[in-house]
């Protein structure tokens, strides 16, 4: 699916929501509720009004890396995007060239025997692309231990469209398990940003309202923001205690909501032909379209996507496509912010007639 609209520049996110003036927090952004072709406005912080008593929400709780290295091939100097560590111990990266603003443009990989060096004396040989035909992402081997470089060498992967660097922290969700328990090196490339706006304080009126959560874990890759490629495999859990409640939500009626698209992709890779969530883990390649449809979830809770982004398929499974381009126009018409500091839309079953109306402190 791709929307026939052009993002203006201005409103992409430069910013968390938290920097941009004082009193602000996390769950400062605007989030646009979607029912079908029914737009509502609201403030993120409202979402504990926005759901009820039954409804649960599945999170994402994989870390986000420092997945940025600078390194140098031959004279040059360049960035490698860290992206996915794969069972066999090798990487998948993409690599970058420095743009003169503190961000990157792409770097054709390849070919093999590549070799590029990085802090520390860690040397990186490409061996093979990922994926035949596309040389973004190579798989590569590192000399030395990846893991610790990203620790003592990496910063967030930043994208031009963002004003400066920002502390890794900024990057991490409330429901992130990085330090406490998480498989060491194990994460995600980029932040599973749509789970950024939750504080403890939302976190804890969700619950005090009769809300759950089911915690599941997706590595992301490194997306593809110039050619806006499908995903590639990742890796994901989800746990049996997760799977029991996503199916206990269900037969009581309540809602089933993602948390971003990795948690569809996560919960809809453990789903059966009966429509049962079963205990899984391993690699996913499941690519969620209006054709394959979806089996778990009822809603959605993302950020706004790109026009030609792979992601708005998903959506299309969910909402449809009317809704998804309603939706896109009006959050065009109110001047919402794009990008994983921006605001946030929230897709929930239809109940109501077609219509557009605001909360009290929408503007």
């Amino acid at each position: 699916m791709t929307l026939a609209l052009r993002v203006p520049e201005e409103l992409s996110a430069r910013v968390p929501a938290e920097q941009r003036g004082p009193g602000r927090d996390r769950s400062s952004v605007r989030m646009l509720v979607s029912r079908g072709t029914e737009v509502a406005h609201h403030r993120f912080a409202e979402l504990p009004e926005v759901l009820r008593a039954g409804d649960l929400l599945i999170v994402n709780t994989s870390p986000t890396l420092a997945a940025a290295v600078d390194g140098r091939l031959g004279h040059a100097r360049v960035v490698v995007h860290f992206s996915t560590r794969g069972d066999d111990g090798r990487w998948a990266v993409e690599l970058r060239d420095p743009d003169g603003r503190g961000t990157t443009r792409p770097h054709a990989g390849g070919p093999a025997g590549t070799v590029v060096a990085l802090p520390g004396g860690v040397r990186l040989s490409y061996e093979e692309p990922v994926a035949a035909g596309s040389g973004r992402l190579w798989w590569v081997r590192a000399s030395g231990d990846a893991a610790a470089l990203l620790r003592e060498h990496g910063r967030p992967i930043r994208y031009a469209y963002t004003e400066r660097d920002q502390p890794l922290s900024v990057y991490q969700t409330v429901f992130a398990l990085h330090g406490r328990g998480a498989e060491a090196g194990a994460g995600s490339a980029e932040m599973p940003s749509a789970a950024r706006p939750f504080t403890e304080r939302v976190v804890a009126r969700l619950v005090s309202r009769g809300v759950q959560f089911a915690p599941i874990t997706l590595h992301t890759g490194v997306a593809s923001m110039e050619s806006h490629e499908p995903p590639y495999g990742e890796r994901f859990e989800v746990p049996e205690a997760s799977a029991r409640l996503i199916n206990a939500a269900r037969a009581g009626g309540g809602r089933v909501v993602a948390v971003g698209t990795t948690a569809v992709r996560a919960v809809e890779s453990a789903v059966g032909a009966d429509g049962v969530v079963r205990a899984a883990r391993g690699w996913t390649d499941l690519v969620v379209t209006p054709e394959r449809g979806v089996r778990v979830v009822d809603g959605l809770l993302t950020g706004l996507h790109e026009p030609e982004a792979s992601h708005l398929l998903m959506l299309e499974a969910i909402a449809g496509r009317e809704a998804v381009s309603r939706t896109y126009e009006e959050a065009l018409r109110g001047r919402y912010l794009w990008h994983e500091f921006g605001d946030v839309h929230l897709i929930l079953p239809e109940e109501k007639p077609h219509a557009v109306r605001c909360s009290s402190n929408c503007a």
